[in-house]
């Protein structure tokens, strides 16, 4: 597998506000130091590709108003492989055209498509499984998901069920899907992780640029029609102006719909190196380090005294003194300050007043 032709595709136009009052809709997460660790969560999905793949071939999918952004911090990527999608039209289109764009540049490209705002704890293992993965992908028509080891009945996700009786003969860690599941209810999750062949879809995919463009046209082809017809101005200055008009002609559905629950040639790769969404508060005090009294400090100058299990988030330059608080959120930015039982954090979206 020639390096050369590994490709990143990271998709970071998500507006939402899940971690208020630090992430808003100007500057969502996938753009704040969220562990406090001095990086982006953008930037720590590039670094997670370093040995991987050249920051010539790392591409960005975003919204128009974050180009910038992206740019600021992830200098070392080409101006031209931030592709800015004109509205929201959820991952298929998404996915559509940057694998048209990419086959124009190099039609032996071998793509992984990441969220940009989730986190991985083990990253030497990140690497070993998607390196397999990419080799898996190169030359074949296989399109492989990978699928993170449930470690409790989670409602959030949607599962993948694999057929683990039927390993792939090129790689035994890679098993043929049996199907893609809904977000389950309670029982439902806990019937799942009760097996061992349940995972959670981490949205993350690994395919050549051959493979997907010929799903496309297969199972959308009125979207696949779209970019095709783009070929002739793909890196010219005509190429924003025709995403302008046509990206919004593409019907609002995601890639497990289009794509991934049509097509026979689906893989799972089971994997295991401390994934998360990051997709709410909670999750966060799961993956950071935690005092005795199950309390997660992100920041410089925080003193708890009789607190037990709350995460605080004060990452500018105050001293911040907490007692007595048992299971809360503690976050401020700016000018907005954050008290909020955790239990309670699906209300955030409600006092936050962001859209």
């Amino acid at each position: 597998m020639a390096r050369i032709n590994n490709h990143l595709v990271i998709m970071a136009g998500g507006v939402g506000s899940r971690f208020w009052p630090m992430s808003t809709a100007e500057h969502p997460k996938q753009f704040i130091d969220v562990l406090g660790i001095g990086k982006s969560l953008l930037q720590l999905t590039v670094e997670r590709f370093e040995s991987i793949c050249d920051p010539k071939n790392v591409w960005v999918v975003t919204n128009k108003k974050y180009a910038d952004i992206v740019h600021e911090q992830l200098p070392d990527m080409p101006v031209s492989n931030i592709l800015c999608e004109p509205c929201r039209r959820n991952t298929a289109p998404c996915i559509a055209y940057v694998s048209w764009r990419i086959k124009s540049k190099d039609p032996k490209a071998n793509i992984v498509v990441s969220p940009s705002d989730h986190v991985v704890m083990d990253v030497a293992e990140f690497r070993r499984i998607i390196t397999d993965c990419l080799k898996f992908t190169a030359d074949s028509d296989a399109i492989v998901t990978l699928g993170m080891k449930p470690t409790r009945p989670e409602t959030g996700y949607g599962y993948i069920q694999a057929d683990l009786s039927a390993n792939s003969l090129r790689n035994k860690g890679i098993f043929r899907v049996d199907s893609f599941r809904e977000k389950p209810d309670l029982e439902t999750a806990r019937q799942y992780i009760s097996k061992n062949n349940y995972f959670w879809n981490a949205g993350i995919f690994v395919w050549n640029v051959s493979t997907i463009v010929n799903a496309f046209r297969i199972y959308q082809p009125q979207m696949a029609k779209i970019f095709e017809s783009m070929l002739p101005i793909y890196d010219t200055e005509k190429e924003q102006e025709a995403v302008d008009q046509l990206f919004p002609e593409c019907e609002n559905i995601s890639v497990d719909y289009a794509i991934m629950e049509k097509a026979d040639e689906i893989f799972v790769c089971p994997a295991n190196f401390g994934w998360s969404d990051l997709g709410t508060w909670g999750s966060l005090q799961e993956q950071s380090k935690k005092d005795l009294s199950g309390n997660a400090l992100i920041g410089n100058n925080i003193s708890l005294y009789e607190s037990y299990n709350c995460i605080v988030h004060t990452a500018q330059e105050k001293k911040v003194v907490i007692q007595g608080l048992d299971g809360y959120i503690i976050a401020e930015n700016n000018d907005t300050l954050l008290i909020c039982k955790l239990s309670e954090e699906q209300r955030i979206k409600q006092f936050s007043g962001e859209s």
